[in-house]
């Protein structure tokens, strides 16, 4: 990767992703273009509801695991406890085996809950780079700085003028890059794009007052990107800092508090989609807790630092917070009623039954394996045991007898090694 260039993200998966993400961003801009309203605020606003809504079954399935987890979490606790202080290979091994047979009891796997997170992660990710650079996805957006880029990259220190704008610093490294000095055109246009995609309108102006030739270059190209980036009279090229200051400076104060809406906003429903978001019930189980009062210091937190982020940051990522957190609280309260309505016993019965056909389809008899998990732990634990010592000595493994304890023993262990990879 080239660091932070306007050729779209690098980054190994997200990278390939927000490409992809692209493309539907592309045709959201592409669309409201054809219609007469090409604007940014609204394409993000739509973009980020089509993302959403396209996560929804990995969000369902993952509240879904959280219900049974509440369901599964007295059990657990009582082999927690009934274990508690044991860290001998015959009782973590029969601990192991009695937590598993509870995760089968409910046709779930331990690591539910994380599949879903671990694929949403990457997509919201990838979601972000799209919205953070809109130029390197959107056609139409990044050819609103031409001719301006053309004409600056041929006035003299025009390189050297702009690196003076505030967010410059963050794209040095491709001024000093190879591509650039040697004249490679695309990587020099990029460049400067990348830094005038983030500039203040004040600091777009400026180029008209250092070069005068390009006068009307600027004021067209500001003029181009206004209409783009204004929504509900405010610049969200500009951030609320940018914002304040230039009001300040201007006495405008109305725009001071429109400023501030932003912020107000992305905190406000931050704090509303935390409070949606199924909570934890007290337990006995000290580690639970401990957890659960971790993430209720997180859910204070985070509407706190998204409240600064968006006052730093340009107005148009404060406005892709507000739209996911007012679309996740919307999806909430429809999961919380679907969830709420939800059989229980009978999901759990779905669950063992998908559990069952994937067992069978690996050439694995269900019964057998629910036989198994069910064993009195005594038994589980010194098959455990003693299958654990012949996988460790150095003597030739035998293969137990078909049909015995021991090869049924070797089955469940085979089946739970190969589901945790």
């Amino acid at each position: 990767m080239n660091g932070i260039i306007l050729t779209q993200s690098e980054t190994f998966i997200i990278g390939p992703i927000a490409k992809l993400l692209g493309y539907i961003m592309q045709g959201i801009f592409f669309v409201l273009d054809l219609i007469g309203i090409p604007n940014i605020g609204l394409a993000i606003i739509i973009f980020t509801i089509v993302i959403y809504l396209l996560l929804m079954p990995l969000t369902i399935k993952q509240q879904k695991f959280s219900k049974l987890s509440a369901k599964m979490n007295p059990e657990l606790t009582a082999i927690r406890e009934k274990y508690k202080g044991k860290k001998d290979n015959e009782s973590m091994a029969a601990m192991n085996q009695e937590t598993q047979a509870v995760y089968n009891k409910y046709g779930v796997s331990p690591t539910g809950g994380c599949v879903q997170l671990l694929i949403q992660m990457p997509i919201l990710f990838a979601l972000y780079q799209v919205i953070y650079r809109m130029p390197a996805y959107v056609t139409k957006i990044k050819e609103a700085f031409f001719p301006l880029v053309d004409e600056l990259i041929n006035q003299p220190g025009s390189a050297e003028f702009i690196q003076t704008f505030k967010n410059a610093s963050y794209y040095a490294k491709q001024f000093t890059n190879e591509n650039f000095t040697s004249g490679v055109t695309t990587y020099v246009q990029n460049t400067y794009v990348d830094v005038l995609n983030k500039a203040s309108t004040s600091e777009l102006l400026s180029i008209g007052t250092q070069y005068p030739s390009l006068k009307d270059h600027v004021e067209n190209t500001v003029s181009l990107l206004g209409r783009f980036n204004n929504f509900l009279g405010i610049n969200i090229a500009n951030s609320p800092s940018v914002m304040v200051h230039e009001a300040l400076d201007s006495k405008a104060y109305l725009m001071v508090a429109a400023a501030f809406i932003i912020p107000i906003l992305s905190a406000v429903t931050q704090w509303i989609n935390t409070k949606l978001m199924p909570q934890q019930a007290p337990s006995n189980d000290p580690q639970a807790n401990s957890m659960a009062s971790s993430m209720k210091t997180m859910n204070i937190m985070m509407p706190i630092m998204s409240a600064f982020f968006c006052y730093t940051l340009p107005a148009g990522m404060g406005i892709y917070w507000i739209a996911g957190a007012v679309v996740r609280s919307i999806q909430q309260i429809i999961i919380n009623k679907h969830i709420d309505k939800m059989d229980l016993d009978e999901l759990i019965k779905k669950n063992v039954e998908k559990r069952n056909k994937k067992l069978a389809k690996a050439g694995i008899d269900p019964n057998k394996v629910n036989n198994i998990a069910t064993m009195k732990t005594k038994n589980i634990s010194s098959i455990a045991n003693s299958v654990n010592k012949s996988d460790s000595s150095d003597a030739p493994k035998s293969t137990p007898k078909a049909g015995s304890i021991a090869a049924k023993a070797n089955m469940v262990r085979e089946y739970n090694e190969k589901n945790n990879k």
